[in-house]
């Protein structure tokens, strides 16, 4: 089958081969002719199978035809996250090259005034995370009234972020005579509760089993203590022997990301960094970088496991082990996109030994334990990684235990920030001192709790800043 058999518009078919597309996925097969058609639709399937444009392409022929009018936008698709929404109105812009068709983009983290200008002109198709919608309506610069057709997409994750009482307001708001499309990796509870209150006599389409992962990624599991410096070493040596091209890091902590980032950098990786406390204009900055290439390592929050769409993704590295098992699917979803192979691999603590046995539950596949390209009880003795693409110096070698540096302390220090000389006399440091594998981080107060978590999470490779005490009688190598 072909879009062509679709009943799709000719001018439509034109920009989807151009876009460089033949074949139409299951999902759009199946849900495309019923949207044309007119029928609400459920449609329930994992991401990177399409669903995108099995929405997009058949709402553009549907709105080929029609006026707009100012602040009531014609159509509406709801996102979770700022990212998807910018997708999306990227699939707009590429698939309606031959349609005149206005599109505006209500998203968090910038200005308003744009917005507004543009819901003043009036739409064909209105994009918005519920967040700033509310915001907009609160102030009555839109009207949902003149609204036809609405798109829920990712509504799990909707759930997931709370977002699901927002929703249920917007639908009051538009027209009970409307085309409602939800669709969903999965369906749990609310989401079916949702669904039977606003959609009417809706066709359901499932392509895979809910929380199925690829079959085109090898996943696979690195056992590791928690760590955290330890967990970086284990990173580094995986990022560089395992061939990797372009790659994706998931933590689940915001300060994580950061944590990692500045660490990957400082041993000469091409890293970037995304999460919810960046402003949008940061985050797409550096999102164009990683899709660019100016960088090959994305160190990101969950904030990007869905949508986030970058072909030629070869690895996903879950430095955390995700908390839900579906969170774990999307994540590992960003590789092996298009019928392309990845790699997925996922460092589990300990702790982390029931969320796995929850995904293993969850997608029913056993996931490949390999051994640490590291040894684990070594891991602070292992020799420094070679010159890193895109690095400047080689990068630091793991700092040596107090004990042995005591005995095998060099003549000459080798940094500018050298130890103190050896005392010929006076008594011996006391035992306590002489365990102390570095010295104490001086006392500061802690404004607030993302101050604390910050400094707990701090590894010993963020180096020693303060003065070197005259104890110390051996080097601290940079």
């Amino acid at each position: 089958m072909s879009f062509a058999d679709l009943g799709l518009s000719d001018e439509l078919l034109r920009a989807v081969t151009d876009a460089g597309y033949t074949e139409p996925t299951p999902i759009q097969r199946q849900a495309i002719p019923s949207v044309l058609m007119g029928k609400d639709l459920i449609g329930i399937a994992q991401t990177g199978t399409g669903k995108t444009a099995a929405f997009v392409l058949p709402m553009i022929d549907v709105l080929g035809e029609g006026r707009t009018r100012a602040l009531m936008p014609r159509s509406l698709i709801l996102e979770p996250t700022r990212e998807l929404a910018a997708q999306v109105a990227e699939n707009f812009e590429k698939y309606g090259l031959n349609h005149k068709l206005s599109m505006a983009l209500l998203i968090g983290g910038v200005q308003m005034g744009d917005q507004v200008k543009a819901l003043e002109k009036g739409v064909d198709v209105l994009i918005a995370t519920p967040g700033r919608l509310m915001d907009l309506y609160g102030r009555g610069k839109i009207l949902l009234t003149g609204c036809s057709l609405l798109v829920i997409d990712e509504a799990d994750r909707m759930l997931d972020m709370g977002f699901i009482p927002d929703i249920e307001e917007i639908c009051t708001k538009l027209p009970k005579n409307r085309q409602t499309l939800l669709f969903s990796a999965t369906m749990p509870p609310p989401i079916k509760k949702l669904a039977d209150k606003f959609l009417t006599d809706p066709k359901t389409i499932e392509v895979a089993r809910p929380a199925t992962t690829n079959v085109n990624i090898t996943q696979r599991i690195v056992q590791v203590p928690a760590t955290a410096h330890v967990k970086r070493d284990v990173l580094r040596r995986l990022l560089q022997q395992d061939e990797v091209s372009t790659a994706i890091i998931f933590c689940n902590r915001k300060t994580t990301v950061r944590d990692l980032n500045k660490s990957l950098k400082k041993h000469g990786f091409r890293s970037a960094e995304i999460h919810g406390d960046m402003d949008q204009s940061a985050r797409i900055a550096e999102l164009d970088r990683f899709k660019n290439g100016d960088v090959n390592i994305l160190v990101a929050s969950d904030v990007a496991a869905r949508g986030l769409d970058v072909k030629g993704v070869s690895h996903v590295f879950n430095f955390d082990a995700p908390w839900h098992p579906d969170d774990y699917v999307h994540r590992i979803g960003r590789t092996g996109r298009g019928g392309a192979t990845g790699t997925a691999y996922t460092l589990v603590t300990p702790e982390d030994a029931e969320n796995i046995a929850e995904i293993e539950k969850l997608t029913g596949h056993k996931i490949e334990r390999v051994p640490s390209p590291v040894a684990i009880d070594g891991a602070d003795e292992a020799p420094a990684p070679k010159r890193a693409r895109g690095g400047k110096r080689d990068a630091k070698k793991a700092e040596p235990r107090r004990e042995e540096a005591v005995a095998e302390a060099p003549a000459k220090p080798k940094s500018r920030r050298a130890a103190a000389p050896v005392r010929e006399e006076g008594p011996a440091p006391a035992p306590r001192e002489e365990q102390r594998s570095r010295p104490p981080r001086e006392e500061r107060p802690v404004r607030d709790d993302r101050r604390r978590r910050r400094d707990q999470d701090d590894g010993p490779d963020e180096g020693w800043n303060g003065p070197i005490p005259d104890f110390l009688n051996y080097t601290i190598e940079a």
